[in-house]
């Protein structure tokens, strides 16, 4: 590789390249970011694996990746708090805070908003796993004492915070976490930092279980191989006080649902297509749904949470790959049962 920059690009299922991409000059209200660390997302996979997800597909090629963070390299004048050389975390959100959402503070739902590596908008909004990358100063997050690997975590951190504060209070609560991916592992964490007084996690793989436990869970269940552990959850109504739903499948989300006691909460955050609710069951439980989609200003908490030792996320980093081996490391986190979170590393251009 030379010293371009140098981008990871999907251009349909199971074609992954590597492109030369411009970088442009930074404005004044701008930072040039030497890339140091990325990790891979479900959403990534699925552009990898199927060129899409659902109704939303891959029409042009497109740089992956928006869990990053990296060193900078050079900041604009009108560019505060920052420094050249310091490592940051990168918010991949992007919104527009002028549409009627931001204005009303749900950033989230912003009308125009800008999120990196995503399909959904046409032209497609190129993602963040690129060499150098010019970002909006207040995107970046000073994540001083972290590691590059540990930084670029901010993203799924900030994911889970924002889906227990969809949940409400969690102190003195029994929680069911159903999935336990890097998402999944990272709500357990939020959850017990959050005051929850038992936690109970479901999967149907005894690897991510484990880390699960690690995690602070306190039962972790094998709903594949044991499904009838979660009976006893079901027993005078529901034991459940708060299901937070990280897999998207929907067996797991009815489960929850059966275990849930009147007036509790679920709250869904996996996303894996339309799914099948039991709607009779969640009205003659009196059993509140709340949806749960990306984050704002949790992204900035969720690194100083690391930053203050309150949540450590180096146990959900199984592997890291040198940026070269992009496709390797695409497969092997394709791979449930080898991986929990893969990275990508991006060494320095100049050595490439």
């Amino acid at each position: 590789m030379s010293s371009a920059n140098i981008a990871v690009v999907v251009h349909a299922a199971k074609d992954l390249r590597f492109e030369t991409r411009n970088v442009r000059d930074i404005g004044s209200d701008e930072a040039l970011i030497e890339m140091k660390a990325g990790g891979i997302c479900g959403s990534d996979l699925h552009y990898f694996n199927h060129g899409g997800f659902g109704s939303i597909r891959l029409r042009e090629p497109m740089a992956l990746g928006h869990e990053v963070a990296g060193e900078i390299l050079d900041i604009g004048a009108g560019a505060v708090g920052l420094n050249v050389g310091q490592l940051v975390a990168i918010s991949p959100s992007c919104p527009c805070q002028t549409c009627f959402y931001c204005l009303k503070g749900q950033q989230n739902h912003c009308l125009d908003m800008k999120f990196y590596g995503s399909a959904m908008p046409y032209p497609h909004i190129q993602g963040a796993f690129q060499s150098k990358l010019v970002v909006k100063a207040n995107q970046c997050v000073a994540a001083d004492g972290l590691t590059p690997a540990q930084a670029a975590m901010a993203e799924p951190l900030a994911v889970c915070l924002h889906a227990v504060n969809q949940a409400g209070s969690l102190v003195g609560k029994t929680i069911l976490v159903t999935g336990c991916g890097p998402i999944g592992c990272l709500t357990i964490m939020v959850a017990r930092r959050s005051g929850a007084a038992r936690i109970i996690a479901t999967d149907i793989s005894d690897q991510t279980l484990n880390t699960a436990r690690d995690c602070g869970a306190d039962e972790a269940i094998n709903t594949k191989d044991e499904p009838q552990k979660l009976e006893h959850f079901e027993r005078d109504k529901g034991q459940i006080d708060i299901h937070l739903e990280c897999s998207g499948a929907q067996p797991a989300l009815a489960s929850g649902v059966a275990c849930l006691r009147p007036g509790g909460t679920l709250v869904q955050l996996g996303l894996g297509g339309d799914m099948t609710v039991p709607m009779q069951v969640l009205t003659a439980k009196e059993i509140a749904l709340r949806g749960s989609f990306r984050f704002h200003s949790e992204f900035s908490v969720a690194v100083e949470m690391m930053r203050s030792g309150l949540i450590n996320v180096d146990q959900l980093v199984t592997h890291s790959f040198d940026v070269r081996e992009a496709v390797a490391a695409f497969e092997i986190a394709s791979d449930r049962s080898r991986s929990m979170k893969v990275q990508l590393i991006f060494t320095d251009n100049k050595n490439g």
